[in-house]
């Protein structure tokens, strides 16, 4: 495949309409979910990325059969799917191939995983994952980079996660949704997307309470049936709109938004002079936003946390980092969760930004910096290259920006969508680059 690249022209504001894909996370975590059933279940709203494309290659070689019913939905029959002897082909590309094991050990009792792959942001352990399976029933052994699970029939248990890790909490719940009795899952994560998969799971039969609270009960079924379910909008990217607006000094809509998912970011975006209207299911961002941190009582440099849901997402960390960039005033970040979110900043100190990297956890941020295009940068992971991308957006000059396969395993169209909304931002292969 040809190396491409993004070329971004700075200092457009952005204007107009937009509509963000699918939940990301919630959606390569729902098509797993199909292995549960020996029926069709056809998902909506599913968006067209990297990350689902792996995702729906992985269960293809299962023998799943997959299909695209237009440009958003997907319909999965896994009537004929078995467990595999060896890893998954593809299974080491994405982190989110290790949530195949709940489905998998549900239905077949067995599965066989490598360690997971995915962004280099820090290192994330199985521990919480292996513990809730165990808990389950699941017989474990790892050697060689390779998971081997097997059970006799899972049987609920009360787990208490050691964190409320997401993907922990998924498997877990993928596991205990067949499995004999009932379980209860406590510390569990809440995100949207976990609750976009309980509320799937719900739909084809299965008795999940509590969605969205700490406290899991899964009342075991012996089957589940086919049926229908829908991701909800991407709050990363309904996020990643608003920055992008603020930060050019443009005005715009997001239709089919989910606002109530945005009650946190809303509230830290607020702190860094971002205000928006919300209409029905729309987000409305109005032109001439102040860009100025409110400092803390006394006149406290503000601390912006990562925390898990329902506070403010590690994954939109580096969003805010550069909308403070351009913001009047200083704000802290404390990423605790990764020990390598941070690192992406030097790209945007190359850049002008007036960024302090006080440990791998902390960055202490002042602006407004004039943002100054320095040629080519790279995208290191999902999150900090669409970070990337919207400090080009507001930067004098062109940016190249290289990696952005990277960006293509999160954001659909990302390109499309900022030119209909009259960024300037074309993507090149290195050969067509080596021509103009």
């Amino acid at each position: 495949m040809s190396e491409e690249t993004f070329v971004i022209h700075g200092g457009v504001p952005l204007r107009g309409t937009v509509r963000p894909g699918g939940n990301k996370n919630a959606a390569i975590k729902m098509l797993p979910a199909c292995l549960l059933v020996d029926e069709p279940v056809v998902l909506h709203n599913i968006p067209r990325i990297r990350d689902v494309d792996v995702v729906i290659a992985m269960l293809r070689e299962l023998g799943a059969e997959v299909e695209w019913l237009g440009d958003s939905s997907v319909r999965v029959d896994a009537a004929d799917a078995i467990a595999p002897d060896e890893p998954v082909p593809f299974a080491q590309e994405i982190r989110a191939s290790f949530v195949f094991a709940g489905p998998l050990l549900g239905r077949f009792q067995r599965a066989v995983l490598p360690t997971p792959g995915g962004d280099v942001i820090g290192e994330r352990r199985m521990d919480p994952h292996i513990n809730a399976l165990r808990a389950l029933g699941a017989e474990v052994q790892f050697a060689d980079g390779v998971f081997s699970m097997q059970t006799r029939g899972l049987k609920g248990a009360k787990i208490l996660l050691q964190e409320a890790s997401v993907m922990a909490t998924e498997n877990a719940i993928l596991a205990a949704v067949l499995a004999e009795g009932t379980t209860v899952i406590d510390n569990a994560a809440g995100e949207p997307h976990v609750q976009d998969l309980c509320h799937m799971l719900n739909g084809l039969g299965g008795k999940i309470q509590g969605i969205g609270a700490n406290r899991l009960l899964i009342e075991g079924v012996q089957r589940l049936h086919g049926g229908e379910a829908t991701v909800s909008a991407d709050y990363m990217e309904v996020a990643s709109w608003v920055a992008a607006a603020a930060i050019t000094r443009g005005e715009i809509r997001i239709q089919d938004a989910a606002p109530q998912q945005m009650i946190m970011a809303q509230q830290v975006f607020a702190r860094l002079g971002i205000h928006w209207d919300v209409a029905g299911p729309d987000i409305v961002l109005p032109a001439a936003q102040e860009l100025r941190i409110q400092p803390d009582i006394g006149g406290r440099i503000p601390i912006i946390k990562a925390q898990p849901w329902p506070a403010f997402p590690t994954d939109l960390m580096s969003v805010a980092i550069v909308v403070a960039t351009q913001c009047e005033g200083a704000v802290l970040f404390h990423d605790w969760m990764y020990e390598s979110r941070l690192f992406f900043t030097d790209r945007l100190m190359r850049m002008g930004a007036r960024i302090t990297l006080c440990d791998p956890h902390r960055a202490l941020v002042q602006g407004p910096a004039a943002l100054k295009a320095v040629g080519m940068i790279t995208s290191p992971d999902i999150r900090a290259g669409m970070a990337l991308v919207l400090g080009a957006l507001a930067a004098d000059g062109v940016t190249r920006i290289a990696n952005i396969q990277q960006i293509d395993r999160g954001y659909e169209k990302v390109e499309e969508k900022l030119t209909a909304l009259g960024a300037d931002i074309r993507r090149v292969t290195k050969h067509s680059e080596a021509v103009e």
